[in-house]
């Protein structure tokens, strides 16, 4: 007898996921995997951070510690030491308790959380994203019930930001639309506004009631620096509007299969972001239930330990200075 899935085609293979099962695959002795973007070291291995085995070498000898479910929104000291990383450790949003976060999957499973809730609870169904953009974004949103459009972003003539196309396209958008920004290290292409130009899109934003919602995937990965790389995201902050945040924790700690993330939601008010929590939860419950534990504890012990706090800014900035010496390195050696 026939399968009843007998008419189900073959799908393809994701176009970012699929080029490392091909990898994986080809025999040939010099090949360079091109897809997922991970760190590799030297002997082109994965890394994992010695910050990172430390807290875990110190999570397992804790005898005290179970393995029992996390309540819905995940680690509550995760969740605030992850606001406070993106934030600030003065921002006046945390001071006020204006900011309701949950721990999410990393940065898909954050920024997937945070379209359910706009598409229950936002009366604007549209979300504005670079072209191009990370080839997940249009999926994670569109199967959240959101409509996806695009604003100008790269130039391929300049290989620069096409900056006066971009204020053009979120000068257009209807009022109250969602625009995806990514917070620094722009995927694919790696242009990233300057200063000047965020405080611009930040200013043409607000003036037309567009919601921003940030990705940041590589804090501290694109500069060698946290607080350089949060430098967009604050912006918006200050202003005492309100804005969405996807954290990932894959890049900067190379915690990439342990789904590490959190999604904070900056509110105008604290009854606001109270009752927003509350929501966040009913929006988690028939997805996951509740996330999972141990990579949000390695990110925890490594967060609130000054000590392992120090020696990560270090790890991490090593691998950013690598990164950057080693696309110079590339740069010269293809115009030569």
């Amino acid at each position: 007898m026939d399968s009843v899935f007998a008419s189900i085609v073959q799908a393809p293979e994701d176009p970012i996921l699929g080029v490392t099962v091909a990898y994986n695959k080809d025999p040939s002795p010099n090949k360079l995997n091109l897809g997922v973007g991970a760190y590799r070291t030297e002997e082109g291995k994965p890394l994992v951070l010695n910050v990172v085995r430390k807290a875990e070498q110190l999570l397992v000898n804790d005898q005290s510690r179970v393995k029992e479910y996390l309540p819905i929104l995940g680690l509550a000291e995760f969740n605030k030491l992850s606001a406070k990383l993106i934030l600030g450790d003065d921002s006046p949003a945390i001071q006020e308790n204006r900011v309701a976060t949950a721990q999410c999957l990393s940065g898909t499973g954050s920024l997937r959380v945070g379209a359910e809730f706009l598409a229950k609870h936002y009366h604007q169904r549209t979300i504005y994203i670079p072209q191009p953009s990370w080839g997940n974004h249009v999926k994670v949103f569109t199967m959240a019930g959101l409509s996806v459009k695009n604003y100008r972003y790269y130039d391929p003539t300049t290989r620069g930001l096409n900056f006066q196309g971009l204020l053009e396209d979120l000068g257009a958008a209807p009022a109250g639309a969602i625009v995806l920004l990514h917070a620094c290290a722009h995927n694919p292409t790696g242009v990233d506004p300057t200063v000047e130009q965020w405080e611009q899109i930040r200013h043409s934003m607000r003036s037309k009631g567009l919601l921003p919602f940030f990705d940041s995937a590589y804090q501290g990965f694109a500069s060698g620096s946290l607080d350089v790389d949060a430098q967009p995201v604050r912006m918006f902050v200050a202003d005492g509007g309100e804005c969405f945040i996807a954290q990932s924790y894959a890049k900067n700690m190379g915690l990439y299969g342990e789904r590490v993330g959190a999604l904070s939601i900056v509110c105008k008010a604290a009854d606001v972001a109270g009752r927003v929590e509350s929501q966040l939860k009913l929006v988690i419950r028939p997805m996951y239930s509740n996330p999972p534990i141990h990579g949000a504890s390695i990110a925890m012990t490594i967060l609130k330990n000054s000590d392992m706090y120090n020696e990560w800014k270090i790890e991490l900035k090593a691998m950013a200075d690598r990164i950057i010496s080693m696309r110079k390195q590339l740069f010269d050696a293809l115009s030569a």
